[in-house]
């Protein structure tokens, strides 16, 4: 259950082919993400120049190319309330105009009306801004909304908007007017904002550097609109680590663990900025063990990701996910902890909820999910559970919505989907038989390593090298100070080999890499 004494950590292992990151509440791993540092993925926020497809008028919605293999959706109420001044910005802008004196020149006019056909507004052909609210899953392409926004961690900045709106949350009344006065007199024309909780209490210095900073990265993609009309991505949100720290840094977050100097610094400079005083908690981690090994967060997700997931005392979870929902059946196992079997089937119930609220999380399951729990004779009993379930869900930042027990134990749960679950899978192939039953004698691995070794060296010439192995392989290369395998090797080639056991690798997994961490094939 989310509480303020709690302490957060970030743990952000950037990698050559992508950047993982963990966040741990009391070393308990909470939320995991991946995104990949090669290429570009449509992600949520991310903003596009995209040419329109097709008309639907029957969904009165269009078709949008954006440069993905699917093409994107947008429907009429996505528009947004001033989608003709957007348009107008896009239709008229080129090289030869001035960007700033054409957008604050825009007359934003009245808001579209609810009730309207998308197909006065689009034509086949037409260019269009459109943002990602939810991303590409299975077999559907991304949905788009033309009402750009860009968040921050105290303002959500909206172009072609007017509007200076203030969150329902900050409850005192001179708070609210002196934050709307505040950010209503420094916005340029044509420049809404949505003033986030976070902003409370904050100084007009950090909110004008904030807001500064947002207008800056929003005015950045007109050379790339006027320039060539081309389908292409105008600017993405921050990367996900500055994206997590500014949806939940609050004073609870103790420590942001980095590996890699780079994300370090831009880290380091993003906190400094929503929150200078919080700068001290970016720490850059040096150590010989891998980030994830070290945190302990490479055995929490083998043992958290797989079908079954075993809890305390027996108890386990079994879950399934199909493209239309998520089941999640509870297992009492062979805990029994009194002889009240009512009570017993209480207790295991509310331990799966703790697990189920945390893996929901976790994986970012969306869409329905049903949860078999184990039947309960009392209605107080279920009543109890349904509350508990409401409560252990508060922290979670997904929209979702919980209905109370069937009679036949059945919770159904509603989590906003905004991007596909993530899945891992934590059982391998047999890498010595891979799947046959048969294996070869053990005695030529060393051969097949050193045989890499030497066509390595031959080819690229490189000397100093790492070789990350499984912890069994990596224990039997280095068995014996001056007759193992590798100080031979060393010798031999005369090279500078360092030998890493990765507790993630499986038993005969291996791969070298140069001194800058590059992959070697």
């Amino acid at each position: 259950m989310e509480s303020e004494n709690q302490e957060k950590d970030l743990v952000v292992d950037v990698g050559s082919a992508e950047v993982r990151l963990a966040l741990l509440e009391n070393h308990r791993l909470i939320e995991y993400s991946r995104e990949s540092s090669q290429g570009h993925s449509f992600s949520v926020g991310d903003v596009y120049l995209g040419k329109v497809k097709k008309i639907l008028p029957a969904l009165n919605a269009a078709f949008v190319d954006i440069g993905d293999s699917k093409e994107a959706f947008i429907h009429y109420l996505d528009l947004g309330l001033h989608f003709d001044a957007s348009d107008t910005f896009v239709r008229d802008s080129n090289p030869n105009r001035n960007l700033p004196e054409l957008y604050s020149g825009i007359k934003l006019g009245a808001p579209l009306a609810k009730e309207g056909r998308i197909e006065e507004f689009l034509k086949p052909g037409q260019m269009i801004i459109g943002q990602i609210i939810k991303e590409p899953i299975s077999t559907k392409g991304s949905r788009l909304t033309a009402e750009i926004s860009l968040a921050g961690r105290n303002i959500v900045l909206l172009p072609f908007a007017e509007k200076v709106s203030v969150s329902q949350k900050i409850s005192s009344k001179e708070e609210k007017r002196r934050l709307e006065t505040l950010v209503g007199n420094i916005l340029p024309r044509n420049y809404g904002a949505i003033i986030r909780t976070a902003a409370e209490g904050s100084s007009a210095a950090v909110l004008v550097a904030e807001l500064k900073s947002l207008i800056e990265k929003w005015e950045s993609s007109w050379k790339k609109i006027s320039r060539n009309k081309s389908i292409g991505l105008l600017f993405t949100e921050y990367s996900k680590t500055t994206t997590v720290l500014r949806d939940l840094l609050n004073d609870s977050f103790s420590n942001v663990y980095v590996n890699d100097s780079k994300i370090y610094e831009e880290t380091r400079r993003y906190i400094s900025l929503i929150s200078p005083e919080q700068e001290k908690i970016v720490k850059f981690y040096d150590g010989k063990e891998p980030i994830f090994d070290h945190f302990e967060v490479t055995r929490q997700i083998k043992s958290s990701f797989g079908k079954v997931v075993p809890i305390k005392g027996g108890v386990y979870l079994v879950i399934e996910t199909t493209e239309a929902l998520g089941v999640i059946d509870v297992n009492s196992g062979t805990r029994a902890k009194s002889t009240d079997q009512e009570e017993n089937t209480f207790e295991v119930n509310k331990l799966a909820a703790e697990e189920i609220a945390r893996q929901l999380r976790l994986r970012d399951m969306g869409g329905i999910v049903i949860v078999d729990f184990i039947d309960m004779e009392s209605a107080e009993h279920r009543n109890e559970l349904y509350k508990y379930m409401t409560e252990l869900m508060a922290g979670d930042r997904a929209k979702h919505n919980v209905l109370p027990l069937t009679k036949f134990g059945l919770m159904q749960i509603t989590r906003q989907r905004i991007r596909p679950v993530t899945e891992i899978n934590t059982t391998e192939k047999c890498p010595l038989c891979h799947g046959t039953g048969k294996i070869a004698s053990t005695v030529v691995i060393d051969e097949q390593v050193e045989r890499k070794l030497a066509d390595i060296i031959e080819q690229t010439g490189k000397r100093t090298l790492t070789l990350k192995t499984g912890p069994i392989l990596g224990a039997y290369l280095t068995r014996g100070l001056w007759n193992s395998f590798a100080a031979k090797w060393r010798r031999k080639y005369n090279c500078k080999l360092k030998v890493r056991e990765q507790s993630d690798h499986s038993v005969l997994q291996y791969e070298f890499y140069d001194e800058n961490g590059k992959v070697l094939e």
